[in-house]
């Protein structure tokens, strides 16, 4: 019997976790899961996790990212332009790898990269 993958899930460092989950929420619209402040968060939207880990390392965020791949990437941005949290780097644009992607940096530092392939 072979071996099925069915998800990855990113988990970031985190400063505080409280704020990292919030943030999460008020602007990318994600759903709060679980919360131990100076411990471990969980957000999820849809069939995506994204967890945090705390640290006290504030270098760790800053050399942490992930990326999540989406449908419907021009209403997020959207989203996120509103919030003003797009990568002054990491505008919506095309890919030479065949993806429509942007960034958004979370308030400790991790870089999270939406994108969507184009067809």
């Amino acid at each position: 019997m072979s071996t099925q993958w069915k998800k990855a899930v990113p988990v970031l460092p985190s400063l505080d976790i409280r704020r990292s989950i919030d943030w999460c929420v008020q602007c990318l619209g994600f759903d709060e899961v679980y919360v131990a402040e100076g411990e471990y968060g969980i957000v999820e939207r849809g069939e995506l996790e994204l967890h945090f880990w705390f640290t006290r390392d504030a270098q760790l965020p800053k050399a942490s990212s992930c990326r999540i791949q989406v449908e419907g990437i021009d209403a997020l941005h959207a989203e996120c332009e509103k919030h003003g949290i797009v990568h002054p780097n990491g505008a919506l644009g095309e890919r030479p790898w065949k993806t429509r992607e942007f960034a958004v940096l979370d308030p400790d530092g991790n870089l999270i990269t939406f994108y969507e392939y184009v067809h």
